[in-house]
């Protein structure tokens, strides 16, 4: 073909996709979305053709560029969606008239639905736009709220004074480094795709999945639900105090808490429930006052001390008194570092109240990393320049009496440099004043002291307020998941916001109920607890997510490092019993048992979570590891090949299978669909209802689903390309073809044919006979191969319609099959298992019934050994075989020597076999020479002659009589197992063949396996 050149003014743009201008733009045409436009656009080559103007060019594609909305999941109101084509509709034949389902990822269902709505919707104005934060307002003052609280006014003065300034610097660094890495993987994992709502069980559940997400969900929110109370509670706690001052009591000190406790979380969940614009202008509020408040302290160091303030220790800004405080002066029990840390590293906490509200954010990719990042920054500074300016103005220990001037020469301590003189108090320890006595240091220091009250306030308020918000909002996203039972009630949202109002007032119940009690301290650990059990998962995700090298981990914030995130990891669940030992055992009990819960249910959700990844990685590399070492028969294994068709069609194959497969080797469910490869078949063949099936029966088994010409060639494909690496399948199962004679000849020789290629592929072979036959009949299962097993349809009939339904969610789900229930099932109780090893396989006939005693439903079934033998040897071969079995350890003690076999079988069984095979004998033909003989037989390979049936007369013979034997020994056995025949390929004809496993099997009421090993051995009485 010559290409144009380039002076035949060819212009490409004529030759550009022929689609709608409303898809092109991504507008809805006014009329809705036609289904018609869109295969006019992205169909079948015969709408295509119609649409165009003229005749199709060799330029003309269906191929779309790159856009946003081809990997969207919602789409942007006022246009129409845009969807990428099919790959079948790209390259598939525009004479097909099979109409695949229109997109990829969407379904007919999803767009005939929205077609209904939009000629109603398109008229009508916008949805309005709900209240979005940036990062300051949406997460720096948030959290910068939340991290400052009452440690801050009324405790990190007296930490300083037990610590001193230097290991008071080394503990707020230290604290500030675990809460800045968790803030860095933090923001990793939030900046690794398109964060919703639902913030820390969020963040740790799409990325752990929703085992431990689900579990640090449920704790967390309960965290913050409690943490209400308990920031409510020490703001009552000093209004309560400022009231005793001042003489005001309403009943007594602890009704007054719980009183003024109920009305402040009243007020708090009125401002909530007001929507977030009014929260978070409250919390700007709440801001200013403390900045107010900084401000009153900072000014107050400068200001010049009076008698009164100098009395309780302050001097202004002394190098003597700073030098002094540097060091540390650990008094009382907690006087350690590892005590003032317990007690100053709770209220580092509170960076993720930001990422709480993540579904609140204009742009949480960006707010939550830069919002996050400063206010750790912000207020560690401010926890610094208070510890450090605080330590230099005032003195430790100081009486408060302004009558402790310095009066003679014989004073001792740092106050004597500046004229006062407490050393009474000191060598009494009855200072009352001084940062190591007094807490209100700050509110002594501040220039106007009320002011600090009201930063307590802010401080306390801002807190219970951000939990307040925070612990709806991760309820609400968990409710909305559905992990777990009887909460989804909660999950409701109303308004614009979708303000999860219910959770609201379930919060509000709560925290009340913990208000009432009003005793905190005991619950105050296990808040802790529970935040740093969230920082540790925090962490543990990041690193988690990089280590598995997953290409889904592309998280645009780059600065964090996986080992740095293990480390803090590691870290916070040290600190967690550094803190509280019992409180740090409930709250890993807690997640460890929800997490077993998860586990146990097995949620439908698929969040392509870097356990997954992780999964995949071990067991890759598990599988490349066995391709390092030679298999040993030590470690054999029956690893599987079960042709079931659909499993759904011949549960009693599967569950016989699964009882010496389940967690101890391979299995593998084969289907062959004979039929064309048009979507619908490949989507019959693929489908997941089979592994949905198999799920719900509790199956441990693979599905793998072929698309072929005929059974055969199918077949073969899953015999040599099932498997990866040393993990394939080494037996070949397959239920017995009952229908052989009144099916067609190439059939039954197809049948045949198989189990000679397994044989070749070196292959075990077993073939499962059942009296009732082993096909469910059901008549939505509309793809079972016939091939398999006996059926009244021959083996290439099939219907291509469908189990699968497609939902408005885009998702695929499954129309379950029936779960019908088998012998293999049931209890077997005191029955035996009987074995006919009459020939030597390689021990596979031994194995298979060793594996099944294993099972509880098979375990007292007695294991009982036929073998063939001679009259005059018989207790010579007992004996043999006994020896034999002993060295297998296989725990076989019964062994019976059958003299019998050898004898004649009965006549009527013999006129019965002859009838068998009547229909398949070759006429005689005495002018045929013998050179057309082989040709004759290639042509029709089923076909029995004379010389035949002489060749195989004796095993012949051989398979009559031993049905004949096991319809005396066997009748009421569970299960039989027998050495199964082997006719030579080209020798024994497939209708002689077939012939030889019906007559063997015919007429026994017990479920009849019938094994043939490939000859290797699977069975070894050696240690190496």
């Amino acid at each position: 073909m010559e290409l144009p050149a380039a002076n035949d003014n060819v212009k490409l743009s004529a030759y550009r996709p022929n689609l709608p201008l409303s898809v092109l733009n991504g507008k809805a045409p006014s009329e809705g979305f036609d289904e018609s436009d869109y295969y006019q656009c992205y169909g079948d080559g015969s709408s295509i053709t119609s649409h165009a103007s003229g005749a199709l060019t060799g330029y003309e594609t269906l191929d779309a560029p790159p856009h946003y909305d081809f990997y969207a999941n919602t789409q942007v109101w006022g246009r129409q969606r845009r969807f990428r084509p099919s790959l079948f509709q790209l390259h598939g034949n525009p004479e097909d008239d099979s109409k695949p389902p229109m997109y990829e990822e969407t379904t007919a269902a999803q767009v005939e639905g929205d077609t209904s709505e939009e000629d109603e919707e398109e008229q009508k104005e916008p949805p309005p736009e709900p209240t979005r934060f940036g990062w300051v307002q949406g997460v720096m003052i948030r959290c910068m709220l939340n991290i400052w609280g009452v440690i801050l006014y009324l405790r990190l003065s007296w930490i300083t004074a037990q610590a001193g300034i230097g290991l008071t610097w080394l503990i707020i660094l230290i604290s500030s480094t675990i809460t800045g890495i968790t803030g860095l993987s933090t923001s990793a994992i939030a900046t690794n795709g398109k964060v919703k709502g639902g913030g820390t069980y969020f963040l740790i559940s799409r990325s752990l999945g929703p085992e431990l997400g689900g579990s640090i969900g449920l704790i967390f929110a309960f965290a913050n639900a409690v943490a209400v109370a308990m920031h409510t509670v020490g703001f009552a706690e000093t209004v309560t105090d400022l009231m005793r001052e001042h003489g005001a009591v309403m009943v007594d000190r602890t009704n007054d808490i719980r009183i003024i406790g109920i009305l402040t979380i009243t007020c708090l969940l009125a401002i909530s429930m007001a929507g977030m614009e009014w929260e978070s202008k409250a919390q700007i509020l709440f801001f200013f006052v403390i900045m107010v408040s900084f401000a009153s302290y900072i000014v107050g160091t400068i200001m010049p001390a009076s008698v009164e303030k100098q009395a309780k220790g302050f001097f202004s800004y002394q190098a003597a008194i700073f030098a002094a405080n540097f060091v540390p002066d650990w008094r009382g029990p907690e006087g350690s570092f590892f005590g003032m840390f317990s007690i100053f590293f709770p209220s580092a906490t509170g960076i993720l109240a930001g990422a709480n509200i993540s579904g609140d954010l204009k742009n949480p990719t960006i707010a939550i990393p830069r919002g996050t990042l400063m206010a750790i920054f912000w207020t560690t500074f401010s926890y610094l320049i208070i510890s450090a300016t605080v330590a230099s103005c005032v003195i430790r220990d100081a009486s408060g009496s302004i009558n402790d001037t310095l009066s003679s020469e014989s004073c001792d301590g740092l106050s004597c440099q500046y004229g006062w003189d407490f050393s009474e108090c000191i060598n009494n320890k009855t200072c009352t004043y001084g940062i190591s006595n007094y807490y209100q240091t700050l509110s002594m220091v501040s220039a106007f002291a009320p002011l600090i009250t009201a930063g307590i306030f802010g401080a306390t308020l801002s807190s219970a307020l951000a939990c307040l918000v925070s612990a709806p909002k991760v309820f609400q996203c968990l409710c909305k998941d559905h992990l777990y039972p009887l909460i989804g009630f909660f999950g409701k949202g109303y308004g614009k916001n979708h303000e999860p109002l219910r959770a609201y007032l379930l919060t509000y119940i709560i925290a009340s109920c913990f208000i009432i009690i009003a005793e905190l301290n005991a619950i105050a650990p296990i808040i802790s607890n529970f935040y740093l059990c969230s920082y540790a998962l925090i962490n543990f995700s990041c690193f988690h997510a990089s280590i598995t090298n997953s290409p889904g981990w592309r998280p645009s914030f780059r600065f964090y490092s996986k080992w740095l995130s293990l480390m803090c990891s590691v870290v916070c669940v040290v600190i967690m019993f550094l803190l509280t030992w019992w409180a740090a055992l409930i709250a890993i009990g807690v997640v460890i048992f929800f997490l077993g819960y998860t586990l146990y249910k097995k949620p439908d959700v698929n969040w392509g979570s870097s356990v997954q990844a992780s999964s995949y990685n071990m067991a890759l590399n598990h599988c490349v590891g066995l391709n390092l070492v030679e298999d040993h028969v030590k470690n054999y294994r029956p690893q599987c090949l079960v042709l079931t068709g659909p499993p759904s069609s011949r549960p009693a194959l599967v569950d016989l299978v699964n009882c010496f497969t389940k967690n101890l080797s391979l299995m593998m469910c084969g289907n062959v669909v004979t039929a064309g490869s048009s979507p619908s078949i490949l989507e019959t063949a693929s489908s997941n209802s089979h592994v949905s099936w198999l799920n719900q029966r509790k199956i441990r088994s693979f599905y793998r689903g072929v698309v072929a010409s005929d059974l055969r060639c199918g077949v073969n494909m899953l015999l040599q390309g099932a498997g990866l690496g040393r993990i394939k399948p080494n037996v070949m199962l397959m239920g017995f073809k009952k229908d052989w004679r009144s099916d067609s000849c190439l059939a039954a020789n197809n049948y045949t044919e198989i189990l000679h290629d397994a044989f070749n592929l070196q292959y075990g072979v077993c073939v499962l006979r059942m009296r009732e036959g082993l096909e469910v009949s059901n008549p939505s299962q509309s793809h079972v191969n016939q091939g398999f097993d006996g059926g009244p349809d021959s083996i290439n009939t099939i219907s291509p319609t469908s189990l699968i339904q497609t939902s408005a969610r885009s998702s695929v789900t499954v129309e379950l099959e029936p779960q019908p229930t088998t012998a293999f099932q049931k209890k077997q109780g005191k029955k035996t298992i009987d074995v006919y090893w009459l020939s030597d396989d390689g021990g596979l006939t031994l194995l298979l019934p060793y594996l099944l005693t294993r099972r509880k439903r098979w375990a007292r079934c007695k294991v009982r050994v036929f073998v063939g033998g001679e009259t005059d040897k018989k207790e010579e071969q007992k004996e043999e075989v006994l020896s034999l079995i002993k060295r297998f350890r296989l725990g076989f003690q019964d062994v019976e020597v059958l003299t019998d076999i050898y004898q004649n079988p009965q006549p009527v069984n013999v006129h019965h076999f002859e009838s068998l095979i009547r229909r398949f004998k070759q006429d005689p033909n005495p002018k045929q020479d013998s050179d057309s003989h082989p040709a004759g037989q290639q042509e029709a390979p089923w076909m029995i002659t004379h010389q035949d049936l002489e060749r195989n007369m004796a095993k012949s013979l051989r398979q009559i009589r031993l049905n004949e034997v096991l319809q005396d020994y066997s009748r009421d056995a569970a299960l039989i197992v027998i050495t199964m025949p082997v006719g030579k390929r080209g020798v024994c004809p497939s209708s002689l063949y077939l012939a030889w496993l019906d007559v063997l099997s015919r007429d026994l009421r017990p479920p009849v396996l019938m094994v043939r090993g490939n000859q290797e051995s699977v069975l070894t009485f050696y240690c190496q």
